[in-house]
């Protein structure tokens, strides 16, 4: 099964990872390439330089960011090929949660949130 890993999160305009988490970051990514289950995982721009396109009514408009509710934006992905959703848990237990907290210590302190949601894959 394939599962997408998604960290939650929208960095500052300019800023930059610290050499402590591009560090910790490449040692988990390492990890993931050696046991063979990582598939494609990428970091995303903040918000701010992102669009929405919406359509309602039959009306379409474009968006500028930033996005309100950080909390709810995605940071990166990982996309891992597991046997099981219990095994991409483990995996995503494994991430330097340490590391990443101190590029949002005012936003959110010592919290990290990691999604994790099976591929839709069609049977047969």
């Amino acid at each position: 099964m394939r599962v997408m890993v998604m960290i939650k999160g929208d960095p500052q305009p300019g800023a930059a990872p610290s050499e402590e988490l591009l560090g910790a970051m490449g040692r988990y990514n390492d990890e993931l390439k050696a046991a063979g289950v990582l598939i494609d995982l990428a970091g995303l721009l903040p918000s701010a330089m992102g669009r929405r396109v919406r359509r309602s009514g039959g009306n379409r408009s474009v968006v500028d960011g930033p996005f309100p509710e950080s909390k709810q934006l995605i940071a990166g992905y990982w996309i891992l090929q597991v046997p099981s959703m219990d095994e991409a848990v483990e995996w995503a237990e494994r991430f330097p949660f340490q590391a990443w907290s101190q590029i949002y210590p005012g936003e959110y302190g010592a919290e990290v949130e990691i999604e994790l949601r099976q591929v839709f894959e069609p049977e047969g």
